[in-house]
């Protein structure tokens, strides 16, 4: 893989920093965070609007509507977005990081053309039923389930930390469809309409005050067998496809945003001064951090890089997703305490403190709030350890122990 940028690859990234500079300042301003209708209006016009300049897609196939771009043209977006601070994909990250991957991989034909355009448009907004309350990070102890009847399927239970419910039209949904099978081989994938008879959503609400999570309640509902992703009784492998999507590229605006919060950690550090003269950037030991924790930034950003390339070949990452949701998330929690420990008590306030630390920090510390959950979701760190030493190392499994 060639690091260098080609001429066409540069003209790619000046064009789209030409139109970005254009019609970034014409956006209007961002909703109220917990305005949800509002927030979709907003990210689904974004959406709208890079589909209309052609930059929807950018990574999927030309033949399902994408731009067909090349791994480093697709890379060259998601930064230059990030590094304009373009909207991120919001309320439909789902639907185009997730949904619409696994769909373009292991979709129907009549699944894809229905759902495709739909969601680079953002006419469709996705969210995604896997999590359980009573199973926890073991997703295949799920519960909810799936009775054929006919021509149709039967679901009843309960999924939790369901993203963007509240305004999604689609639902990524696992269920038990062989409650006598092994329990990753009794699991089905299917595409849950969220106006369906019987769907209820509960917003619940985050430690940081905010309520993109809802609990998804299925009371008797009726899906058709044609919303059936994969085989039935397949959809524990279909669900390594999404997990591959989620956690090989899904936090790529998250590795930019640790470069951005290392870079204002360092220019902060450089303007506190301490009361016996010099700064706190005259700490070696903290130069040393900062300069250790951008190393491996810069390594996570190669390793997206071969994940990116392979999946365009037509390689799911499973192995390169796992190394990197494992690295990153830890490595984003050292960022987040040391921005902490520079700001010192400006860090125990979830709002700007003049004085303290400057405008911002009220942001840093948000951002630290929410990096507790990263080594939580889309599987936890030690199922990624799990997953890489049994798929990548050959170890043999744990044993399971059950209580007598």
């Amino acid at each position: 893989m060639d690091l260098r940028l080609t001429d066409q690859e540069l003209a790619f990234r000046d064009r789209l920093r030409a139109w970005q500079a254009d019609v970034l300042p014409t956006l209007p301003a961002k909703p109220d965070r917990d305005d949800w209708p509002a927030r979709r209006r907003y990210d689904t016009a974004w959406q709208r609007l890079l589909f209309d300049a052609g930059y929807a897609g950018v990574d999927w196939p030309a033949e399902h509507g994408g731009l067909g771009a090349s791994p480093t043209e697709q890379l060259i977006f998601l930064e230059e977005t990030a590094r304009a601070r373009a909207p991120y994909v919001g309320a439909n990250f789902v639907g185009l990081l997730h949904a619409g991957p696994t769909l373009i991989v292991e979709g129907t034909e009549e699944q894809r053309a229905r759902h495709l355009p739909r969601i680079l448009r953002g006419e469709e907004v996705w969210c995604q039923g896997f999590s359980e309350p009573d199973a926890g990070s073991d997703l295949a102890a799920l519960r909810t389930t799936a009775v054929r009847d006919g021509d149709h399927y039967v679901l009843n239970g309960r999924k939790v930390w369901t993203s963007h419910a509240e305004v999604a039209d689609y639902c990524e949904l696992l269920v038990r469809t062989d409650p006598d099978a092994a329990e990753h081989k009794g699991i089905t994938w299917l595409i849950l309409p969220m106006d369906a008879h019987g769907v209820q959503v509960r917003p619940l609400r985050t430690a940081v005050g905010s309520s993109e999570f809802s609990e998804l309640i299925l009371d008797d509902v009726r899906v058709p067998v044609t919303a059936l992703v994969g085989a039935e009784n397949d959809g524990w492998r279909v669900a390594m496809v999404t997990f591959s999507f989620e956690r090989g590229t899904a936090f790529i605006g998250d590795v930019i945003e640790s470069r951005n919060i290392l870079e204002e950690t360092a220019a902060i550090a450089r303007s506190v001064r301490l009361p016996g003269g010099g700064t706190l950037w005259d700490d070696a030991a903290l130069r040393r951090d900062v300069g250790r924790l951008t190393a491996e930034v810069s390594g996570l950003w190669s390793l997206i890089r071969k994940n990116v390339s392979e999946a365009s070949a037509g390689v799911i990452p499973v192995q390169g997703a796992s190394v990197f949701k494992l690295r990153f998330t830890e490595s984003r929690q050292r960022i987040a305490d040391l921005a902490a420990h520079v700001l010192g008590r400006a860090s125990l306030a979830m709002s700007d403190l003049p004085g303290l630390a400057g405008p911002g920090n009220g942001r840093i510390i948000e951002d630290r709030v929410n990096t507790l959950s990263f080594t939580i979701a889309a599987g936890t760190s030690q199922i990624q350890k799990n997953i890489l030493a049994e798929r990548a190392l050959g170890l043999p499994k744990e044993p399971r122990w059950t209580s007598r």
